[in-house]
């Protein structure tokens, strides 16, 4: 994304869980930002929020976690989702995120869960208000659903749109993979 700021152009990587968030093209926005500074490189990152900010440079500070890779995971979950998958070690959630492996995904927990208690005031806590999570699907009864919706908002449908797709051709007792077919299917 290319954002002008008293006419200079900055190149700005955010994931795609924030990106979805903005206001429409010349629209004034407020990005907090972060700057990565490489031997071969000048990278700037931007967030909705001040706690998206401060996961991803906590993120950043696990061994085996880059810059890239924490820009992958929160662009495959919410801040609030991915909070809540370290504080309940669900290591299958977090496998499921591009570039994570099982082995990443347990350090992951080990190390984020660590910083998560030592965090000072209640930043990360479950309950903490997170910009990202009033349009983000609700988790229901039914996983196979909240799966396929998660699914498609990886493959880069907004997650209202995604939930919709979903809702329309939901029925009981469908796995996740035919749910997301008949969405693609009726999409079309």
């Amino acid at each position: 994304m290319l954002i002008e700021a008293n006419g200079v152009g900055y190149e700005v990587q955010m994931p795609m869980t924030c990106f979805y968030e903005l206001p429409e093209l010349n629209q004034e926005a407020i990005i907090f930002t972060q700057f990565v500074v490489r031997e071969d490189a000048q990278l700037l990152f931007g967030f909705n929020s001040k706690p998206e900010r401060a996961l991803f440079r906590e993120l950043v500070k696990v061994n085996g976690v880059g810059p890239k890779l924490a820009l992958a995971i929160l662009s495959g979950m919410s801040a609030q989702q991915f909070v809540t998958a370290v504080e309940r070690e669900e290591i299958a959630v977090l496998v499921k995120l591009p570039g994570v492996g099982k082995k990443t995904a347990e350090r992951l927990v080990v190390e984020m869960k660590d910083r998560f208690k030592g965090m000072h005031g209640d930043l990360f806590a479950s309950d903490a208000p997170f910009t990202l999570t009033s349009e983000m699907p609700v988790e229901t009864g039914n996983n196979a659903e909240s799966e396929a919706v998660a699914a498609l908002v990886a493959l880069g449908y907004k997650p209202p749109e995604a939930s919709r797709m979903i809702s329309r051709v939901g029925k009981p007792d469908v796995d996740c993979e035919t749910l997301i077919r008949e969405a693609l299917r009726a999409a079309i």
